[in-house]
């Protein structure tokens, strides 16, 4: 039993009598390890309790079991409601990427994009406009086209235009210079006629003057000289018919065949159309024309600027659109033409609905991808092309690569 306190301590003084006690307790372990046994003990269940409320917070947040559900039920709170980033934000997260990698009820499910019919079209400049830069742009973004329509001009469009008068003049003038060939042809044809109708003439005359020197000579009435003066004229005006026939061979070809002036001219003029053609051609370079019917949905150059890799603006046939999904290739022997097909978004209401209507043939990298950081971005996957109803592509006509869920209702094609 331990010893009671002095009993002549004067107990009004609570600091003198605890001092006291103190020092009678000196060499007494059985009462200082109690006390601070207890003192070691309050010390250490004031962090062992925070652990245990910390980590029953932690893995009811993390599994919520029913319990703790039920009270979230009641009363409307959310895990993490009250931060900037919420747990259930999170979650949704991951169960987003969930859906995509898993096969749930015969259903294959897929990211995809909303792209218009035949894919997205990117206008690029002209093959030859080198360096030109847009000088106006004839379209805005919304506009309907149709093949063929202009789009854009370049800023080379004036030099291309003076090639072309260039190219043009040059064929007037070898126009020009055909026509006179042929006259030329034809009056050297009349001129070279009349003087082989002449040298014939002469050359009669000199024959039938020969004829009678040579009569005269043979009766001895004539002279030597006389005789051969007309021998000597006959012979030349022989020669000159000669002349006269070669000159007229010139011009006059035999047949169908044109004159080798003419062919020369008509060369020249069929050159001339060339080179016309090939300056109207280098002028189509300035211009940039719509290569299908559909609708601009990205313009990517301002007047003044040259195009660069990404074109001058994308075209898409808006008017039906399809969604592109993404199928892992662990899951494409599931899906068939026609099967139907549920699309959700965020950016929809209410799903959309379409049916398969291509699926590709190579395996490929995945291209699209959710938020998730953990999600695998470099799966090998399988493009499918979903058709859209009327009514679904019309919802989906201004909202080109949006990406949605696509939802793949595997062997429910009729």
């Amino acid at each position: 039993m331990p010893d009671p306190a002095p009993k002549d301590l004067p107990m009004t003084d609570n600091g003198i009598a605890r001092a006291a006690v103190e020092k009678e307790n000196i060499g007494k372990p059985g009462k200082a390890r109690g006390r601070n046994g207890r003192v070691a003990q309050f010390i250490l269940t004031i962090p062992g309790f925070i652990l245990a409320i910390f980590l029953g917070g932690v893995i009811g947040l993390y599994y919520q079991p029913p319990g703790l559900q039920a009270i979230f039920t009641a009363t409307g709170l959310e895990p993490g409601g009250g931060t900037d980033t919420p747990i259930a934000q999170a979650i949704l997260q991951i169960q987003t990427q969930e859906e995509v990698a898993v096969i749930s009820g015969g259903d294959v499910v897929a990211l995809g994009r909303v792209i218009p019919q035949g894919d997205i079209v990117t206008v690029a400049p002209p093959f030859g406009a080198g360096d030109a830069r847009v000088e106006e742009l004839r379209v805005r973004e919304g506009d309907s086209v149709a093949a063929g329509d202009l789009l854009a001009v370049l800023d080379n469009r004036d030099q291309l235009e003076s090639t072309v008068e260039a190219a043009r003049a040059a064929l007037q003038v070898r126009q020009a210079a055909l026509l006179q060939a042929r006259a030329d042809v034809m009056a050297s044809l009349r001129e070279a006629r009349a003087a082989l109708e002449r040298a014939e003439a002469t050359a009669q005359a000199a024959n039938a003057e020969l004829e009678r020197a040579t009569s005269l000579l043979e009766r001895g009435v004539t002279t030597r000289a006389v005789f051969d003066a007309a021998l000597a004229r006959a012979t030349e005006a022989q020669r000159d018919v000669a002349s006269r026939e070669a000159t007229l061979s010139r011009f006059d070809v035999e047949g169908d065949a044109p004159q080798p002036a003419i062919l020369l001219a008509e060369a020249e003029v069929a050159a001339a159309k060339v080179d016309l053609s090939s300056a109207e051609l280098s002028l189509d370079e300035s211009f940039v024309r719509a290569p299908i019917d559909g609708t601009v949905i990205t313009i990517n150059v301002r007047p003044g600027e040259k195009p660069g890799n990404d074109g001058i603006m994308e075209l898409g046939n808006t008017a039906e659109m399809n969604v592109e999904a993404e199928v892992y290739q662990s899951m494409i022997g599931r899906v068939a033409i026609g099967d139907p097909v549920e699309i959700t978004a965020d950016a929809f209401s209410t799903p959309l609905n379409g049916t398969v209507s291509a699926i590709g043939l190579a395996i490929g990298r995945q291209t699209i991808t959710s938020d998730d950081p953990a999600a695998n971005t470099d799966a090998r996957v399988v493009d499918v092309i979903v058709s859209l109803d009327a009514a679904s592509s019309s919802r989906a006509a201004r909202l080109t690569n949006l990406e949605v869920i696509t939802r793949i209702d595997a062997g429910r094609a009729p």
